[in-house]
C-alpha cells in the first residue's frame, strides 16, 4: 500500500519488470523530487530516476490524496517513458512466481482483445507479435547483463556532513554499484562525510581520500560480473579496512573472500522478511530485494563466519571477518522501505571505524597511565593500604575499560551456528 515511491527508485530493481501484490496502488501520489532532506538529498526518493522496466499492479487509483502529493503515479510513469499495466491479476501471478521461481517476461497491450484477435484472425498480427516476443524472451539473459553503467555514478561526489561542529570530519568512501539515498543518508548521520565513487574505482582511487572506512552498496545483477569491484574489496582486506557490504555489496565481498555465489530459484523481495543473528539468536525483521546467494559451504575456503540466517530458508543473510573490521549483510539495514530494526548495522559499522584507528583505545590508555601515577603517589602516604589500594584499583580500572569497550564495540558471543545441513537444506530448489 506504502512504500511505492522508493520501491520503484531502487536501483537493484534495474531491467526488472515489478509486480506489487497489493490490489490498490497509488492512492497517496507522489511526492515532489525537489524537496530536499538535511543532507540535500530527495526526501522520499532513493534515486534521481524510475528504475524499473515495467509495473504490473491489480488496482490503480485515479485520485491520489496526500499532503505531499504533487502527481499521480499514472503521471510519474508518464513522464519517465516507463510502461505499466494495471486490472493484472496480480495475485495469481505472485503464485505462479512462488511455484516456478523468478522467469523473464514482457509487457504487451493491443487495443483489441486478444481473445478477439485470435478469434476473428488466427495469423494476425498479434500472433506475429506474441512470437516475436517469445524469441525476444527466449534469447535474453538477465544475469549477462552489467547494469552498472547505468545505476553507478560516473565521476566522485562529495556529501559533507552538515551536522558536524568541527573540520576535522573522517570520510567514508561509498563503492556506488546502485547505490540508495538512504544508504549515504545514514552514513551522513553517522557523523561522516561521504565520498560516492564509481563501481570500478581501484584500490589506488578509493585510498586517495584517505577513509576511515568503506561501504558497498546494493546494486542489481550478478555480482560476478562486478570483477573490478570484487578486485578492489580484495585489496581493501588485505589492509583491513573497515568495510560494510550491502546487499550486493555483500555478495562482493564474499566473493573477495574466496567464497562462491549461486542464482536464488525465488530471490527474496519484500518488506517483512526474517532474519535470525546467531550471536544471540534474535530475529530480526528485514527488508531484502536480491535474487542472488552466497554458498555457506563456501565461506570455509575464507576467514568469513556467518552472521546472521534466513528464518524461512536457512540461506546466509550475514557475514562477518573473524579478526578484521569487515562486515556484511544481505539485507537493506536502511530500510526505505521496511522496518528499521536493523539499523543497529551503521552503529556497529561506527564502532568498527572508531576502534580500527587507535583514537579511543589511546585516550584509555593515557587515562589509565594517569591513574595509576596518582595510586603510586597516594601509596607513598599509606604505606599500610598499598596491597588493598592497588589490586582495587586495578579491579576497578580493567572493569571500566571493560565497560567501554562494550559500549564502542560489539564483543557479543556467537552461539553456535545451525548444522551445514540445516543451511544448506533449500539449496536443492535453488539453481546455478
Amino acid at each position: 500500500m506504502v512504500g511505492y515511491v522508493e520501491t520503484l527508485t531502487d536501483p537493484s530493481y534495474r531491467g526488472q519488470i515489478l509486480c506489487l501484490t497489493y490490489p490498490l496502488i497509488g492512492n497517496y501520489g507522489v511526492p515532489s523530487m525537489s524537496e530536499e532532506d538535511e543532507f540535500g538529498l530527495p526526501k522520499y526518493f532513493e534515486s534521481e530516476q524510475i528504475q524499473i522496466k515495467g509495473l504490473l499492479i491489480h488496482n490503480l487509483a485515479a485520485l491520489a490524496s496526500h499532503w505531499s502529493c504533487v502527481k499521480t503515479l499514472d503521471q510519474w510513469l508518464y513522464e519517465e517513458k516507463i510502461p505499466g499495466l494495471f486490472g493484472v491479476d496480480t495475485r495469481r501471478l505472485t503464485k505462479l512466481l512462488r511455484i516456478n521461481g523468478v522467469m523473464k517476461g514482457a509487457m504487451s497491450a493491443e487495443e483489441s482483445s486478444p481473445l478477439d484477435s485470435l478469434v476473428s484472425h488466427p495469423s494476425s498480427v498479434y500472433q506475429a507479435e506474441r512470437s516475436r516476443i517469445y524469441e525476444n524472451i527466449k534469447n535474453h539473459s538477465y544475469g549477462a547483463q552489467n547494469f552498472m553503467h547505468e545505476v553507478s555514478t560516473q565521476m566522485p561526489r562529495k556529501y559533507t556532513n552538515a551536522r558536524s561542529t568541527t573540520d576535522n570530519v573522517k570520510t567514508v568512501v561509498l563503492l556506488d554499484t546502485g547505490t540508495k539515498y538512504s544508504i549515504i543518508r545514514n552514513i551522513l548521520r553517522m557523523g561522516y562525510n561521504v565520498v560516492r565513487l564509481p563501481w570500478n574505482s581501484t584500490y589506488e582511487e578509493v585510498m586517495r581520500y584517505k577513509p576511515s572506512g568503506v561501504v558497498i552498496s546494493n546494486g542489481p545483477g550478478d555480482p560476478k560480473i562486478c570483477g573490478e569491484t570484487v578486485r578492489t574489496a580484495s585489496e581493501l582486506m588485505k589492509v583491513s579496512k573497515p568495510i560494510l557490504g550491502i546487499c550486493l555489496g555483500f555478495q562482493i565481498l564474499a566473493l573477495a573472500g574466496g567464497a562462491d555465489t549461486y542464482k536464488l530459484k525465488f530471490g527474496h523481495r519484500g518488506q517483512n522478511k526474517p532474519c535470525n543473528d546467531l550471536r544471540n539468536n534474535m530475529t530480526f525483521i528485514t527488508s531484502q530485494n536480491h535474487g542472488y546467494g552466497v554458498a555457506p559451504e563456501t565461506l570455509e575456503k575464507g576467514e568469513f563466519k556467518i552472521w546472521f540466517s534466513n528464518t524461512d530458508d536457512h540461506t546466509v543473510e550475514g557475514i562477518e571477518h573473524e579478526s578484521k573490521p569487515i562486515i556484511a549483510v544481505q539485507f537493506h539495514p536502511e530500510a526505505s522501505p521496511g522496518p528499521n530494526d536493523c539499523i543497529f548495522i551503521f552503529r556497529r559499522f561506527k564502532d568498527l571505524i572508531e576502534s580500527s584507528d587507535g583514537s579511543y583505545l589511546s585516550a584509555l590508555d593515557m587515562n589509565l597511565v594517569s591513574r595509576r601515577r596518582v595510586d603510586v603517589t597516594n601509596s607513598s602516604t599509606a604505606e599500610t593500604n598499598t596491597n588493598t589500594n592497588s589490586n582495587t584499583n586495578q579491579n576497578n580500572l580493567t572493569s571500566e575499560l571493560d565497560d567501554l569497550c562494550d559500549k564502542s564495540s560489539d564483543l557479543s558471543k556467537f552461539e553456535p551456528i545451525p548444522s551445514k545441513k540445516k543451511l544448506n537444506n533449500r539449496r536443492k530448489h535453488d539453481t546455478r
